[in-house]
């Protein structure tokens, strides 16, 4: 949220919390009705209190309509929700699941790998870490595996989204049990 926005906001939010208070202490009765009257009257009939009640009252007016009828989001609220790219014909928003569908795609589709968890962190420059766990089959070459996985993760990214790949971290959670298939090789 910009800095006008967030000011604004909390003053409304201030003046929404006293009025609420008053409400309340009216209602219980602690506050006399007549009094209450009598200070609204004399602020809205003075000369310089009613334009500053009127000056407040325009702009509360007009940032109410902005904030109903106009979106102030930025690429904050969309950045967490994935990637969001920009091109002069409009934009982009790639989310983090896709993301990990793909890595986890590419994952399985070598030998070695069983079983494939993803999760991607991006930052605000649209980097990506890519954290990949792995359940391998016993048969796997594990170092090997993980290098080819790693490569192989980075140059899918970049070739299906433009994204650059800061790092691709494997973890290594399991080796699968030996299946009935494995034990006659």
């Amino acid at each position: 949220m910009k800095f006008i926005e967030k000011t604004s906001l909390i003053i409304f939010s201030d003046i929404v919390l006293v009025l609420s208070i008053l409400a309340c202490v009216l209602v219980f009765g602690w506050l006399d009705y007549d009094l209450v009257s009598n200070i609204c009257q004399k602020a809205v009939t003075g000369e310089i209190t009613s334009q500053i009640i009127l000056g407040c009252s325009i702009v509360f007016i007009l940032l109410a309509i902005k904030c109903i009828f106009f979106y102030s989001g930025d690429k904050e609220e969309s950045f967490k929700q994935g990637v969001l790219l920009e091109n002069e014909n409009g934009k982009l928003l790639i989310s983090e699941e896709t993301l990990q569908n793909l890595v986890n795609s590419v994952a399985i589709g070598f030998e070695g790998a069983e079983d494939v968890k993803t999760r991607v962190a991006l930052d605000k420059e649209n980097n990506l870490q890519v954290f990949v766990n792995l359940i391998v089959k016993p048969t796997a070459v594990i170092k090997e595996l993980s290098n080819n996985i790693q490569n192989k993760v980075k140059d899918t990214i970049k070739q299906a989204t433009d994204l650059d790949v800061k790092e691709v971290n494997i973890k290594i959670k399991n080796i699968a049990p030996k299946t009935s298939e494995n034990k006659g090789a």
